[in-house]
């Protein structure tokens, strides 16, 4: 153990017990600790307890310490503070300038315990509320906190899926004359990716020429760099080949090896295209958002593959909310926003009175945003807002309003934000209570999971999917891309009982309107149609 590694655990010390707001006397002489023992050259480890206390700035007590650690790997003291504290909190200590007492303060104040719920607060414009946190230092540590997650090997699909748009605009500069295209589960939009991955007809020699990325290995045929933080994959082909290649790399090996098994005897070598491919099998091409495993094949060989959504399709903005609750815009504005996007409608969807969190609304509230809903619409029209709210689903299955207010809406959004630590049965009964209730017409989130940080609560999709048929309920796909949530895997079995899938971006300012792209993105994975998307046409199909 080096006297930096020994000196961190000081450091983590200090910082556990400034968080927990423990004797400032001790955590002062932790951090001396740190700051003189990282900066000593000889080494501490094998050293006594009479050596070490011979150093300037080392008592027993630190001595002591230094022995049990450098003999045991383990600090006792270190490891009690660290039992009391979630491993997500510990993670955002290591945040260089996000300090115990921010990190206490957001945790304390919208009781977030990992990195991705924070991203996630932060994406919804709430960390603005607390003391200290203005929207200039809420950006700052979002940006922070994309970087935390850039290094742990773990991506969004929209975090690469940008990175891919600017390394590529790069690319066409740089090498004008080379092809690049993406491959691989970027290609296939999966919801999270470990790497960037490309197909080129750049040759290898030429990897090194690219701006801000260092070659880190190569392979037959492929090579591999680090660009701006993110690691890179780049296939090389000749581009006769460059149909076969990409076929070959954007296909998950279950796939590729039950396509190939379908088609024996043909050469799918030698293809320019991937048109080439399909046309020599014989098969519609299948889009790279299905290629996961050999489900479409056999429709693409008979001529039976579904027609998958595209973003045009998706005609309004369900689940959005305003300044009334947690958003960043006006109602007027989002409107607006949508409106000017060739959208036909908004649903204003801000927080149940419960959502204290999120400044959710009181009836009072409810009743003043319904007037100058009535007003807009006047104004706005054809364009409509439709009145909604987001009810939280509470403890027992209940909605968060009487049922007078409730049928004032023209629908309600169903979701659960507390009490998040259910067991399936639990977790599913609490949903089903919901769909049941009559006012309820699309549940939203239905687990709960952000994705990256938080699992989401277990439930049972297939009774969940079946209540939502037997009662007229849709279901949501929340395109936030920390959510996207019902998963896309879901999706078949949703339009098998023909509950139709709500794409709905969960908008809390005029940007997040067009998270409802990564909603389509993760709902063509499922196969999803147009005809199968509750928001698809121009006026919204309610209960009676």
């Amino acid at each position: 153990m080096t006297n930096p590694d020994i000196a961190r655990h000081f450091s983590q010390l200090a910082k556990l017990m400034e968080l927990h707001k423990d004797n400032p006397f001790k955590i002062r002489s932790y951090n001396n600790a740190y700051n003189k023992l990282r900066k000593m050259d000889r080494p501490l480890a094998g050293m006594d307890v009479k050596a070490l206390m011979e150093l300037d700035g080392i008592g027993k007590a630190i001595a002591e310490k230094i022995i049990e650690l450098t003999t045991t790997g383990r600090m006792e003291t270190l490891e009690k503070w660290k039992e009391k504290t979630p491993e997500g909190i510990q993670e955002m200590l290591n945040i260089r300038g996000f300090g115990p007492k921010k990190v206490k303060a957001v945790w304390d104040g919208l009781g977030v315990t990992t990195v991705g719920q924070l991203l996630y607060a932060i994406n919804e414009n709430r960390l603005v509320e607390l003391k200290g946190f203005g929207a200039k230092t809420q950006e700052t540590l979002r940006e922070k906190l994309e970087f935390h997650q850039r290094s742990r090997g773990q991506f969004l699909y929209r975090t690469l899926d940008k990175a891919a748009t600017a390394l590529m605009e790069q690319l066409a500069r740089r090498f004008p004359d080379a092809r690049f295209e993406r491959t691989g589960a970027l290609r296939r939009r999966c919801p999270t990716l470990t790497h960037l991955a490309l197909i080129t007809t750049l040759p290898a020699s030429s990897v090194k020429d690219i701006e801000g990325g260092g070659d880190a290995g190569a392979g037959d045929g492929f090579s591999k760099i680090l660009v701006d933080g993110f690691p890179v994959t780049l296939h090389h082909c000749e581009a006769g080949n460059f149909g076969s290649k990409q076929f070959r790399r954007t296909g998950t090996p279950a796939f590729l090896e039950a396509f190939v098994a379908a088609f024996p005897g043909v050469d799918f070598q030698g293809c320019a295209t991937e048109a080439e491919v399909f046309a020599r099998a014989a098969c519609d091409p299948i889009p790279p958002e299905l290629r996961e495993d050999e489900v479409y094949i056999g429709l693409a060989r008979n001529g039976r593959l579904p027609e998958l959504i595209e973003v045009e399709d998706v005609r309004g903005v369900v689940h959005s909310h305003s300044t009334y609750s947690d958003g960043i815009h006006t109602l007027r504005r989002m409107a607006e926003a949508a409106r000017d996007k060739g959208l036909a409608y908004l649903v204003i969807s801000d927080h149940s009175k419960t959502a204290v969190y999120a400044d959710g609304l009181p009836i009072e509230k409810v009743k003043e945003q319904w007037a100058e809903i009535d007003a807009l619409n006047e104004e706005l029209a054809p364009f409509r807002i439709y009145k909604s709210i987001e009810s939280d689903i509470l403890a027992d299955g209940s909605l968060d309003y009487p049922d007078d207010i409730l049928a004032g809406f023209d629908l309600v959004i169903a979701s659960v934000h507390s009490g998040l630590n259910m067991d399936e049965e639990k977790a599913t009964q609490r949903l089903l209570t919901a769909i049941a209730n009559p006012y309820t017409t699309v549940l939203g989130h239905p687990t709960g999971r952000l994705l990256l940080s938080r699992a989401g609560y277990p439930i049972d999709h297939r009774r969940i999917i079946d209540a939502c048929a037997e009662h007229g309920v849709a279901i949501e796909l929340n395109a936030n891309p920390y959510r996207l949530d019902l998963d896309w895997t879901w999706i078949p079995y949703a339009m098998e009982k023909g509950v139709p899938v709500s794409i709905n971006p969960d908008a809390h300012s005029v940007g997040g309107i067009d998270d409802i792209r990564y909603g389509v993105f993760a709902a063509r994975k499922g196969g999803l149609t147009a005809a199968a998307c509750w928001n698809s046409s121009d006026r919204l199909a309610l209960k009676s």
